[in-house]
């Protein structure tokens, strides 16, 4: 079978980190790319409503962009988060006492996406990626050897090796999410929390923090800058300029000076202040998209000279430039070639060379994300004067990127199809014509952007160069970078000059000037996540008996790094599943047979552990995996990361939720999605967001709509044999809040006896209709009647249950994991764990407890 027939999924979403599921390649697809069939959802807005999945398609930054909808959705809906929730719910989780016992990192070790244990059909292996971890949102570097890298949920880490040797150094501040690193010309290390790349699992932050000696010191609260006013925004970034340090974020542009690091930071341009927290129009669902700042671009002669590029990645009217004027910021009308109208003014990133010579910038069109399927990238510009007001002239687009050496290049999938999430340029220090632009993949140019090479494709798929066998594939097909692009920095190890990439697989570097093949892609790039570093974004994990050894095999799902699999003497981990991993479902007493889901109920089976050497090229039976999503998968009626469970009493009783609540009982021997049969019909608009079974008897809690406008949600209760169904009263001002009901667990005794976890904020924080009060609420007649037992809880979003033998509860939350001891109505941390973001807990045969982080890898612990 020719590299041209194989199906291929990777590497987006996100959300986080969103490709199609099951991607399948249709008649006249190009080769090792994903289907170009478009998404039936096109460009989301704050008013677009949940799209369906397509179940064979691409329309990848479509999906990526719903993802991005629905991990937030959950999180604020019904309305919008006030500042300070996230740093008020830490500072209450410090509060509580603590359980015995300390959490064990599992995945503390290398990720090899190439692993040729794995090759079966629907995995990465042999794409080219190598050694991965989890999002890389920020970096930093200089001279001295020193590389900080700020991870999309799993903190700040450090390297004083020019990469690998990893160390984390903010896991005392109240969130992990990264959206900017500097250094300024003191040496200080500057972070803005919060990530902006808009994207399905990106998490608010609590402002911006400075580290006066970043080589030794770690940041902590005390390292804050100014006040409250950047908490619970997104910091896209950070730019210097004399005495002053200017922030653009999601909610608006601020600046501070640099020299005196307390007092408030100003607000210097909002385009629709009312939006703001505070102002009259705050509860709009739209606010969170009215004050979008991209970035911003200082005029080296005169720091006082400003340039703003401001807008929301789908197009509103204030999008656009914007300079100071008499006092007033007004739009830019005219810079040479560069658009200045809103329909054309997106995403924006800038870079200024050393010698201030040369100005660069990368626009995503808003016009171009409605109504082009292959990309919504405008175009790469320069000012060859270095003035950041012109005059601009384009270097590159589409169609010259395409033609540089890209692995995008078919339609539906051509470079710059995700440059609303996908943008960085670095300029050399040095030379003001050399510059790097990240896209999906990684650009270069050395002559100001006449020519251009992608040095980091996408992938070695369909490169001629291209083989299963590593044995096979000639010397052209080296190692690139993971995808989808989002950070660079420039800096020194031991006088050598590199240049570091951010992307959804971590950091690689490669020299300054390195060195390319006949194609223009680079030959010596370096993959610096050495299982140092461990930021992996989980979505859920599986535990069961290897059945090769004496220990355990470990899985989970990840955003953009597919599946990842742990089995025991491992030294390095595998991945046996590409693309984004969501629900994962293994049997206890064998770890290798494991259910693995893609997006949007995709769901693949394997009793092998999917462990293949690429037999299958060219024996199509030999295939180790299979296919067998539900139909909701094809209708596109399941939410992104859709619930997948099985009966905890009949581990062959499967249970999946999209629309319709869907059950299969042939366990891991289920080999087509036509075994699956429909119990239950959740209603035209509704989706599944938690299922749970026992004994036969399921609960499913559902969301429609699901975003601001309207948000509904509801629970059905019935019998995986389709008998019994009914719908569960839940009154918008009742006991249960009206937000996202995210997972239930169900006591091992008794069938009705059972507990639900509701997501987002509560009404302090929730600046929205009937958001309540309560994270945990409790049913002993079958969910009938519920009752609220979040007693002393901090006031975070809840994430999934886990009921434990003997009465004991554990609560999986954005700020980690706590438990409720047998008889008692008070919570306690389990543990200690960072800032990070848990989002599923499942008991092990060992008995321990396993923890999914999304963004600092797995845990797993013994309660005491």
């Amino acid at each position: 079978m020719h590299a041209s027939t194989r199906k291929r999924r990777w590497l987006t979403i996100s959300a986080a980190t969103a490709l199609a599921a099951l991607v399948a390649l249709p008649a006249g697809a190009a080769p090792g790319r994903p289907s170009a069939k478009p998404h039936a959802f096109t460009a989301v807005t704050a008013q677009d409503e949940d799209g369906g999945g397509d179940g064979d398609g691409g329309g990848e930054a479509d999906e990526i962009a719903e993802g991005a909808d629905q991990f937030a959705e959950a999180r604020t809906s019904p309305g919008t988060i006030a500042p300070g929730a996230f740093s008020a719910a830490w500072d209450q989780l410090n509060k509580l006492p603590t359980t015995g016992g300390n959490w064990q990192h599992l995945t503390g070790l290398p990720y090899n996406s190439d692993d040729p244990r794995y090759r079966d059909f629907d995995s990465n292996s042999s794409g080219g990626a190598g050694l991965v971890t989890g999002r890389a949102a920020a970096l930093a570097a200089d001279d001295a050897g020193y590389v900080y890298e700020g991870s999309a949920g799993g903190g700040v880490w450090r390297s004083a090796t020019g990469g690998g040797h990893w160390k984390p150094i903010s896991d005392a501040l109240p969130t992990q999410a990264t959206g900017a690193l500097a250094l300024d010309g003191k040496g200080r290390l500057w972070l803005g929390t919060g990530e902006a790349t808009t994207n399905a699992d990106a998490y608010l932050g609590s402002g911006v923090y400075v580290l006066t000696h970043p080589h030794g010191d770690t940041f902590t609260a005390r390292d804050r800058v100014g006040g409250s006013e950047l908490d619970s925004t997104t910091v896209h970034t950070l730019r210097f300029g004399g005495s002053t340090v200017w922030a653009s974020t999601s909610k608006g542009v601020w600046s501070h000076s640099t020299t005196n690091l307390r007092g408030p930071w100003k607000l210097e341009f909002a385009p629709n202040p009312t939006y703001l927290p505070g102002g009259s129009q705050a509860s709009d669902p739209n606010a969170p998209y009215k004050n979008i700042a991209n970035d911003v671009a200082i005029d080296p002669k005169n720091p006082s000279n400003v340039l703003l590029a401001v807008g929301w990645r789908s197009g509103d009217t204030y999008n656009g430039f914007y300079r100071k004027v008499n006092g007033s910021w007004t739009r830019v009308t005219s810079l040479g070639a560069l658009p200045t109208d809103a329909g054309n003014v997106g995403n924006v990133t800038f870079a200024r060379s050393a010698d201030g010579s040369r100005y660069y910038l990368i626009n995503q069109s808003p016009t171009a994300l409605a109504t082009d399927p292959d990309s919504n990238l405008d175009g790469i510009y320069v000012s060859k004067n270095g003035d950041p007001f012109g005059n601009w002239t384009k270097t590159a687009d589409t169609e010259k990127l395409a033609a540089a050496g890209s692995a995008l290049d078919s339609p539906g999938f051509m470079p710059g199809v995700q440059a609303w999430y996908n943008e960085f340029l670095q300029v050399d220090p040095t030379d003001a014509d050399h510059v790097y632009a990240g896209l999906e993949e990684v650009f270069e140019t050395g002559n100001g952007g006449t020519d251009w090479s992608a040095v980091g494709p996408y992938w070695n798929f369909g490169f001629s160069c291209w083989s299963i066998d590593p044995a096979k594939q000639t010397g052209d097909c080296n190692q690139t970078v993971h995808a989808d692009q989002h950070a660079v920095a420039a800096g020194s190890y031991h006088g050598k000059p590199y240049v570091y990439v951010g992307d959804d697989g971590g950091v690689y570097k490669r020299p300054l000037k390195g060195s390319k093949d006949a194609d223009g892609h680079g030959t010596d790039w370096v993959s610096t996540s050495d299982g140092t570093i461990d930021t992996l974004q989980y979505y859920s994990v599986g535990i069961g008996r290897d059945p090769a050894g004496h220990g355990l095999a470990v899985n989970g799902g990840l955003q953009d790094n597919g599946q990842s699999i742990l089995r025991s003497g491992d030294k390095v981990m595998g991945s046996n599943f590409g693309g984004d991993g969501g629900d994962t479902l293994t049997d206890p007493a064998n770890g290798c047979n494991i259910a693995q889901e893609y997006v949007y109920l995709a769901v693949n089976v394997t009793q092998n552990c999917a462990v293949n050497n690429g037999a299958w090229v060219d024996d199509p039976t030999k295939t180790t995996s299979y296919a067998v999503a539900p139909p909701d998968n094809e209708t596109g009626e399941a939410r992104f990361i859709a619930p997948l469970t099985a009966d905890t009493r009949d581990s062959d009783t499967w249970i999946a939720g999209g629309r319709h609540v869907w059950v299969q009982t042939h366990g891991y021997a289920i080999r087509s999605g036509d075994e699956w049969t429909d119990a239950f019909d959740l209603g035209q608009g509704h989706t599944a967001t938690a299922v749970a079974a026992q004994g036969g008897k399921v609960y499913a809690a559902w969301c429609g709509p699901c975003n601001n406008q309207g948000f509904t949600r509801g629970i059905a209760v019935g019998n995986a044999d389709g008998t019994g169904w009914h719908q569960v009263d839940l009154p918008v001002d009742g006991t249960v809040p009206n937000r996202y009901l995210s997972g239930f667990a169900i006591d091992p005794a008794n069938a009705d006896h059972v507990y639900l976890a509701v997501n987002g904020f509560s009404r302090h924080w929730t600046e929205g209709p009937g958001a309540g009060i309560g994270h945990v609420f409790e049913s002993r007649d079958g969910g009938t009647t519920w009752k609220d037992i979040s007693a002393n809880l901090p006031d975070v979003p809840a994430d999934s249950l886990l009921a434990l033998p003997g009465g004991g509860l554990a609560l999986a939350t954005d700020l980690g994991v706590v438990y409720r001891a047998p008889h008692r109505t008070g919570w306690s941390r389990f543990g200690h764990l960072p800032a990070v973001a848990v989002l599923q807990l499942k008991s092990g045969p060992d008995g321990r407890i396993y923890a999914a982080t999304h963004g600092r890898g797995l845990y797993s612990i013994t309660l005491r």
